[in-house]
C-alpha cells in the first residue's frame, strides 16, 4: 500500500493494469476514467471469467472507495491481482 489509503495506482498502471469501474450506468456516463473498464458491482461475479481472460492486473475505482473495496476482494478470491483505487477521480489524478 502507498501513504494514502488505497492501492499503489502508479506502480499498477505501469504494470500495463486495468482499470475497472463498478459504479452504476448513470454514474458511469456522468463521467469515468478514461479508456477504463466498466462493469456494475452487482455484475462482477457474473463478468469474472472475460477479466481472468485478459490475464492483466486490476485496479478497481468507484465514487468514494466502499464498493471498489468490495470488488477487489471478489477479484483477489478468483486469482485476479487486483488493488482498490478508490475514486474514479482519484485514479484518473494518475493519468
Amino acid at each position: 500500500m502507498s501513504s494514502n489509503q488505497f492501492g499503489d495506482i502508479k506502480s499498477y498502471l505501469e504494470k500495463g493494469a486495468i482499470v475497472l469501474d463498478v459504479r452504476t450506468v448513470a454514474e458511469y456516463e456522468d463521467g469515468h476514467v478514461k479508456g477504463s473498464a466498466h462493469i456494475v458491482l452487482d455484475d462482477l461475479e457474473y463478468e469474472i471469467d472475460q477479466l481472468l481472460d485478459l490475464d492483466k492486473p486490476i485496479i478497481t475505482c468507484c465514487r468514494s472507495g466502499a464498493r471498489s473495496e468490495r470488488a477487489k476482494e471478489l477479484l483477489l478470491t478468483h486469482g485476479l491481482d487486483a488493488i482498490n483505487g478508490g475514486p474514479w477521480e482519484n485514479v484518473e489524478s494518475y493519468l
